[in-house]
């Protein structure tokens, strides 16, 4: 979590900050020439979020034409350029995320499961859990808490057996290729020099056996079924928190050294073929990913970025990209705050940020909470944030956030190992991604924050016509 200031509240520096418009206009409805000749015979399907629906799918579809209207605005796609693979998107099951969706009917929440994580209707796939307790828990532990344990004889996850545990089993049941990926929000608090969890360093005397933490903690996640496929070392590693919730700053040289000497190759003689992720903080620390992937046998063993976006700007992505092309960008963390107005409908906010990221060659999208109550609760704070989804403590009553149907216009059209491809069109309050699935189905995703205007889309020798919703993100699909 971002600092002690809501990581909610700093999405205005994540996004840019879009005010949501009345709606002046009437259902917006696709049009083609219908006097030029149509150059194929299959359709551009598209799907849409705006005041007046939600993922609603238009009965209209669009047809390839041979000839050019005069429009104002025109998306150029290149299939031809090509960028990165995409692995996807998802949220983070925090203690708190599991611990709502522990309350739910077993009925109830299954269906939400099926919602969310099915690969025909959602399809989250790209997930985040906690090692040990994060802001965003009903506690504070670590998996060997207690006095000092070098060979961590005490070392057990039978805490996250309650209901953590259970509810990842099931996410996996409901969707078996659930990518999931773990943090630590702080070690033991013995391994530290403040003896507690709460902010403070890490001891470098303790580093071997936190090494060996990870490979337990991993080792009793599979044994349970439930593959850990990545781990980063630190939620973000540049700040204590001031001490109000479990947290843990790493220098750069501290970090650049346990990923190389000790957790790399910890890991291998464990034969674990587990991902390390590096930095898991904002944009602005660009400098110091740089800095580590070129520290010694860093790239031995880390093969990713992690990143927030409540700092600093989307391109340092790139920049690190550039330095480092063999070195993937994940985005991990983010979520909207339950107490703003716009909680519900800032779809096109978060759909403009996440286009932006995917423009700067992240691979995944991972939100924050998945799910939390209608208070934003339960978490160590108060803190505000809240969830992709609002389930009601007392009626257990669904609501889907703006964040929720931003997602949803991505991850409901955009497979894994899709990928990125080039798109053109500097449009005013426009913004835009296209991807090529596996199947070879093409896919952009067009955020409009301003009023309803025509736009035309131009692919290969062929174009088509459509008019945008105002506020509204649309998904287009075609073969």
């Amino acid at each position: 979590m971002k600092t002690i200031k809501s990581k909610a509240l700093n999405t205005g520096v994540l996004f840019l900050a879009l005010t949501l418009l009345p709606n002046q206009f009437s259902l917006s409805k696709a049009f083609a020439n219908e006097e030029s000749s149509s150059v194929s015979s299959d359709d551009v399907t598209f799907t849409t979020t705006s005041p007046d629906k939600r993922l609603t799918k238009s009965e209209k579809s669009l047809h390839w034409m041979n000839s050019q209207s005069a429009i104002s605005g025109t998306i150029t796609i290149d299939s031809s350029k090509k960028y990165q693979k995409v692995l996807g998107f998802g949220g983070a099951f925090t203690d708190a995320t599991c611990y709502t969706f522990n309350q739910m009917p077993a009925e109830s929440r299954q269906k939400l499961f099926q919602e969310l994580f099915s690969a025909d209707q959602l399809g989250l796939n790209v997930c985040r859990t906690c090692m040990g307790s994060s802001d965003y828990s009903t506690k504070v532990y670590s998996y060997d808490d207690g006095e000092v344990d070098p060979e961590l004889k005490r070392f057990s996850i039978a805490l996250d057996r309650d209901y953590i545990v259970p509810i990842l089993q099931q996410a996996l049941k409901t969707n078996p290729g659930l990518f999931l990926f773990s943090t630590p929000w702080s070690p033991p608090g013995w391994m530290k020099a403040s003896k507690s969890m709460l902010g403070g360093n890490m001891r470098k005397e303790y580093m071997r056996s936190y090494a060996n933490y990870f490979v337990k903690f991993l080792q009793a996640y599979e044994a349970e079924g439930v593959p850990i496929r990545a781990v980063t070392i630190q939620n973000e590693v540049d700040t204590d928190q001031d001490g109000r919730m479990p947290a843990c700053s790493w220098p750069q040289e501290t970090e650049a050294e346990f990923a190389a000497v000790h957790l790399g190759p910890t890991l291998k003689k464990a034969d674990l073929k587990t991902q390390v992720w590096l930095i898991d903080h904002n944009y602005n620390l660009w400098g110091r990913a740089i800095a580590e992937l070129e520290a010694p046998d860093v790239r031995k063993y880390a093969t990713g970025i992690a990143w927030h976006g409540y700092l600093g700007n989307v391109s340092s992505m790139t920049r690190v990209h550039d330095a480092f092309p063999d070195i993937n960008m994940y985005w991990t963390e983010g979520g909207p705050d339950y107490t703003a107005p716009d909680y519900t409908t800032d779809w096109t906010r978060w759909s403009q940020g996440f286009t932006e990221i995917f423009r700067n060659w992240s691979r995944s999208v991972t939100a924050w909470n998945i799910a939390l109550d209608e208070v934003g609760k339960p978490n160590l704070g108060p803190f505000p944030c809240g969830g992709v989804v609002t389930v009601n403590s007392k009626t257990q009553d669904v609501t889907r956030s703006g964040q929720y149907y931003a997602l949803a216009q991505f991850s409901k059209f955009v497979k894994r190992d899709a990928v990125r491809i080039d798109s053109q069109g500097d449009l005013e309050k426009i913004s835009h991604v296209a991807f090529q699935n596996p199947d070879g189905k093409y896919v952009l995703v067009v955020s409009n924050a301003g009023e309803g205007k025509p736009v035309q889309i131009k692919f290969d020798d062929k174009v088509v016509e459509c008019q945008l919703d105002p506020n509204s993100v649309t998904t287009f699909t075609w073969q």
